[in-house]
């Protein structure tokens, strides 16, 4: 019997370095459009829902999913883990992919192949962002639907509600813990100068030059080659990596 995999790519308007950034648009195509249209091909995934926030800002993006084809789930802004349990505690999944609509380019092929490699494997939870050698931009998380409903019960840490995996990682074998099994998903090199996300204007613009300069069926690796070919990593290369979830951390111990 196939296994059922959900991916479900969190997005909202809200932003403090750009905000609306999902919904910027290159060639008369949104990011949150590009994002979607790429995620599409993912052979291994069942179903794609879009988990926004119940802000009246955000309902554009419910909005739009919906009449892109994508379905969408709207809740919590600040309790991410919620908002995306509840987005699929429903559905019957065995396996849940969480990405973010801030990487316009995330390839699919990479999507299918660490989807592959967690499920036959039988692992927990497996990522490409345990080790920070992808570029950023390309990280994808696979686990199971048993590990997610296990975080969204037990969770507490403001670091574990504002972002949906941390509960996972930190209880895995991977950080010596013994709840879950958590393996890297291996990149040949490092790739991890490279952004292909979009949190400030200068990412923006960059991904408007890539796109604009080779279009949206690429590869992550074709598009890599061409940012370091062309010395492109200038452009955004002072950016701090995953800096919304340092400020969470920073909240735990701080109280």
């Amino acid at each position: 019997m196939e296994l059922k995999t959900i991916l479900v790519t969190q997005a909202r308007t809200g932003s403090s370095r750009l905000p609306g950034k999902v919904l910027k648009e290159v060639n008369g195509i949104t990011l949150l459009q590009i994002h979607l249209d790429r995620l599409i091909k993912c052979s291994k995934v069942s179903e794609i829902i879009v988990a926004t926030t119940v802000n009246e800002e955000d309902e554009i993006i419910y909005n739009k999913s919906i009449k892109w084809g994508v379905n969408a789930y709207r809740g919590s802004e600040l309790n991410v883990l919620e908002r995306f349990y509840e987005a699929v505690k429903n559905k019957n999944a065995d396996w849940i992919v969480r990405v973010t609509s801030d990487c316009p380019l995330l390839d699919p092929k990479l999507v299918d192949a660490i989807i592959t490699y967690a499920q036959s494997h039988d692992y927990d939870y497996v990522s490409n962002g345990l080790v920070e050698h992808f570029p950023d931009g390309q990280d994808v998380e696979v686990f199971k639907f048993s590990a997610l409903k296990l975080a969204y019960e037990n969770a507490k840490l403001k670091s574990e509600l504002e972002h949906v995996t941390p509960y996972i990682i930190n209880n895995s074998d991977f950080k010596g813990g013994n709840l879950f099994t958590g393996k890297n998903y291996a990149s040949e090199k490092d790739y991890s100068q490279i952004r292909m996300t979009v949190d400030e204007p200068r990412d923006f613009d960059l991904m408007e030059y890539l796109i604009q300069k080779l279009g949206t069926e690429k590869t992550w690796q074709e598009y890599t080659n061409y940012m370091i070919e062309n010395n492109l990593t200038k452009m955004n290369d002072r950016i701090i990596r995953n800096e919304g979830l340092l400020k969470s951390l920073k909240k735990d111990t701080n109280g």
